[in-house]
């Protein structure tokens, strides 16, 4: 006789997501949310219309998180169809600076083109121009417990 499959018996595997409208843009964002990364690893590759970032994101989904401290996995962020870049309280000069992502948005100006929007903790800001919307957030490192063993928080 077979039995249903418990939550318990899954295994944890590294994500590899892909967001092609707003809602699923909204699940990456929502795993994205306060991922921390140096201003050194942001490259737009021109003539290949791509925006990537080498995060350092909270694993938000760990089914694992109650049993252990916090931990974090690099992961790969990359925007498609990228035609403008733009950013706000950025430092460009700095490549040391340590920047913390909040937040992940998409308006449509004219379908399919719109803007990516990057919200970054202390008024920082990274605005996409794409075409159309075409993104991945992919692990690409195991796991690592985080330096400060706890997991963000957002006063409400």
């Amino acid at each position: 006789m077979t039995e249903d499959a418990r939550f318990e018996d899954g295994r944890e595997a590294p994500l590899n997501l892909g967001a092609f409208d707003g809602d699923d843009l909204k699940v990456i964002s929502s795993l994205a949310q306060d991922a921390v990364f140096p201003a050194s690893e942001m490259r737009w590759h021109r003539q290949g219309a791509r925006f990537a970032l080498l995060l350092n994101r909270v694993r938000w989904e760990d089914a694992g998180k109650t049993r252990h401290a916090a931990e974090r996995v690099q992961s790969v962020l990359m925007f498609n169809n990228v035609q403008r870049v733009s950013s706000q309280g950025v430092d460009k000069g700095d490549s040391d600076t340590i920047l913390s992502l909040l937040q992940i948005e998409f308006t449509q100006t004219d379908a399919p083109s719109g803007d990516v929007l990057l919200t970054l903790a202390g008024d920082g800001a990274i605005r996409l121009r794409v075409e159309a919307l075409e993104v991945t957030l992919k692990d690409v490192t195991r796991p690592y417990v985080s330096p400060s063993r706890k997991f963000p928080e957002h006063p409400a």
